[in-house]
């Protein structure tokens, strides 16, 4: 039997976890899933938890590979499943359409979760709760049409009624051309001939005629010059159309009724249809919400263990997300060596943003959400989760600041045990600085001896004292800029902060006179404590940025080894290569000067016989030397060549392709302009190189002289080689 969850309405108030579930259902594409989404709370039972986070998680997943969940739009059938509860009532066509829809939505999740159960097992279970059925699909489709009217062969009594409507219809408008066209003859209509009155073809008739023709006056124009008239004969078959269309619409209630009575079986398949797909949407929104912050499941530990790193507040981060600004993460971590810590520090450096980061993602974690921390995060289930946050006046009880706190610490006191984590922002406050501060140093000592997890922030530094005196509670402060007093938004764990009173005091202008007057009205030792606490702040502060920049040079200098050994590996293989190029040239001398060692031999005592004996043995010496290769090796080094020279074609080819598209571009470049050509002009053929100069210009011609013969040429042949000075 799992543990049972209760956490109080109010620290869910405290938590804003009504803004995370309003930022929920923005996700959910329905208007029952948005409504579900809103009534989210945190599970009571662990065993569903766990299931509640294996259904988000693998939705979310599901977003980072190929085989996405089909989609899940469905349209509300509360109405149509409240009229199957009610016996003689009968479903219309638009809610039996409805039932198709969401019948086919259905089934087309459970196939694709029944096809991928292997990437989605928590989902594939719930889907068993669910039975896939084409039936009702069937049966609606065997009445329905794909444009919404009933079939004429729904029934055979609506087979036999449409047929005789049809009939009668085409009587009516056979009988209503024929009295259209004798009145027309007769010239006892208006120009417009017929109209249509409630739904019927009337003739349009001229006042002074209305008794000679025969038939029932359906109204008349304004101006009264006009009658119109239903013919008698298309009146008789209207009757009759009537009476069969009243019967038609009679057998398709009929036919409606019978189809609901069918499907009313379903009811319970259809609630379960309902529930599902509701559930489907709310999981669906809550993996959306967590993909719009990189949120993650973090490993849930059976053990009383919580680290959270890089921890970030949901609303914080979404808010500055959508404005392009920073968020600061925290790192956290409680167990049972360290069950309690104490923030202190100046306001406003982001105590309170710490707590509520923490509380917040727990108790989403505890409503079945995913939460933005570090993947190597580890968090554990709490039973309880109590708070005390924010504005603590009670003006509806006419409770002041510090006795609706009493009245928290005692409800407190009550609940807490070892399976609980307590949130308490701005501990002791309320009330005198030392009779508070002392009150609340007991109630903090109550919930170290019941071994509870908790975080509280707080001024008084007799807590601070505690923390650092117990040895399973510690000191926490909110990093400052030792300099200029600006938060630097980290926590650190194992030291107490100094609240910078007189320092922020200073910063703000307070003449250095009243802040000294002020230190020597308190006592001399807690002056001195909040200044060591100052002091040692300040060298964490130093300490943190020394240890940086030490990251940072490290970093480098990792880089650059990376760089060096890179370096070294190139050239140590060009030495390689030089080394084998050297070997192989080397060979090839000494086989050289063997072979002119032989051919003068052979020159000197011409023996054929000798000569081939001294270059066989030349060969297999050298033939020795090879390696020998199998068959599959040499295919293997045939490959390799084939691959280095296909490789080798390629550069080729790319090359040439820039070549063509150099050649292209130049091609394409524009003309430039051609020079106009005058008498003195010195020119010559485009394809010659005989200069010679213009004597005449005569439509587009020109008389070229070049000495001992002139010639006329186009103007367009000719290029210019020296301008007339």
């Amino acid at each position: 039997m799992s543990k049972t969850i209760n956490i109080h309405q109010k620290t869910l108030d405290d938590l804003e976890f009504n803004v995370v579930k309003s930022q929920v259902s923005e996700h959910c594409i329905t208007e029952l899933g948005k409504k579900a989404a809103l009534n989210i709370l945190p599970f009571s039972e662990k065993d569903i938890l766990f299931k509640e986070l294996a259904y988000t998680n693998e939705y979310h997943a599901s977003f980072d590979n190929d085989n996405r969940i089909p989609n899940h739009g469905f349209e509300d059938l509360t109405k149509e499943i409240k009229l199957l509860g009610i016996e003689n009532t009968y479903l219309e066509v638009s809610g039996l359409q409805k039932i198709v829809s969401t019948s086919l939505t259905i089934n087309s999740i459970l196939n694709f979760l029944e096809k991928f159960k292997e990437y989605y097992p928590a989902l594939f279970q719930r889907s068993q709760s669910v039975e896939i059925t084409t039936t009702i699909i069937e049966q609606v489709d065997n009445v329905v049409d794909r444009f919404g009217d009933i079939k004429d062969d729904a029934s055979p009594n609506l087979a036999q009624l449409r047929k005789s409507i049809s009939g009668f219809r085409t009587k009516i408008n056979t009988s209503f051309a024929s009295a259209l066209n004798r009145y027309h003859n007769l010239e006892y209509l208006d120009d417009i001939r017929e109209s249509v009155v409630e739904n019927k073809r009337v003739l349009a008739v001229k006042a002074m005629y209305r008794r000679k023709v025969r038939g029932a006056i359906m109204g008349g124009s304004k101006t009264g010059s006009i009658v119109y008239i239903e013919p008698e004969t298309t009146l008789q078959y209207s009757r009759e159309l009537n009476n069969l269309l009243y019967e038609e619409k009679e057998e398709v209630i009929k036919i409606l009724k019978e189809l609901t009575d069918y499907i009313r079986l379903f009811l319970p398949l259809l609630e379960s249809y309902l529930s599902f797909l509701i559930k489907i949407d709310v999981i669906s929104a809550k993996a959306k919400y967590a993909r719009s912050m990189n949120a993650i499941l973090p490993k849930i530990t059976q053990e009383r263990r919580m680290f959270l790193r890089d921890a970030y507040h949901p609303l914080l981060y979404l808010t500055n997300s959508s404005k392009d600004e920073k968020t600061f993460p925290q790192t956290i971590s409680l167990s049972d060596d360290s069950r309690i810590i104490v923030i202190s520090g100046p306001n406003a450096g982001g105590k309170s943003i710490t707590l509520k980061t923490v509380g917040l993602l727990q108790v989403m974690l505890q409503s079945g959400m995913l939460i933005p921390v570090h993947e190597r995060s580890e968090a554990c289930l709490f039973d309880k989760i109590l708070s005390d946050i924010g504005d603590n006046q009670s003006i509806e009880n006419h409770l002041s600041t510090y006795s609706y706190r009493l009245k928290q610490m005692n409800y407190f006191l009550k609940k807490c045990n070892k399976n609980t984590l307590f949130l308490i922002d701005e501990f002791g406050t309320g009330s005198d600085p030392e009779l508070g501060g002392s009150l609340a140093e007991a109630f903090l000592e109550v919930f170290y001896d019941r071994k509870a997890f908790g975080i509280i922030t707080t001024h008084y530094s007799n807590l601070k004292l505690l923390a650092n005196e117990l040895p399973h509670m510690q000191n926490a402060n909110m990093l400052f800029n030792e300099r200029t007093l600006e938060p630097i938004y980290k926590l650190v764990i194992g030291q107490a902060g100094s609240s910078f009173t007189f320092e922020v005091a200073q910063k703000n202008g307070i003449p250095y006179s009243l802040i000294n007057k002020a230190k020597k009205k308190i006592e001399r030792g807690k002056v001195r404590f909040d200044a060591t606490i100052a002091k040692l702040q300040k060298e964490r502060s130093k300490l943190e940025r020394t240890e940086r920049s030490l990251k940072v040079n490290e970093q480098k200098k990792l880089s650059e080894a990376e760089k060096l050994e890179e370096i070294n590996l190139k050239i140590q293989k060009k030495l390689e290569s030089y080394q084998e190029l050297y070997d192989s040239n080397q060979r090839l001398i000494y086989l050289g000067q063997k072979v002119n060692d032989l051919a003068e031999k052979f020159q000197n005592n011409k023996k054929k016989r000798e000569l081939l004996a001294e270059l066989f043995r030349l060969v297999q010496i050298e033939n020795s030397k090879r390696k020998k290769l199998s068959a599959k090796q040499k295919r293997a080094e045939k490959a390799k060549e084939a691959q280095v020279k296909k490789e080798a074609e390629k550069k080729v080819e790319v090359i040439r392709q820039k070549k063509k598209a150099a050649k292209k571009k130049e091609k394409e470049k524009p003309a430039p302009p051609k020079p106009v050509l005058k008498i003195g002009d010195r020119v010559r053929m485009h394809d010659g190189r005989a200069v010679g100069s213009i004597d005449n210009i005569e439509k587009g011609k020109a008389t070229v002289n070049y000495g001992l013969f002139t010639t006329n040429v186009s103007l367009d042949l000719l290029e210019l080689v020296e301008g007339k000075k």
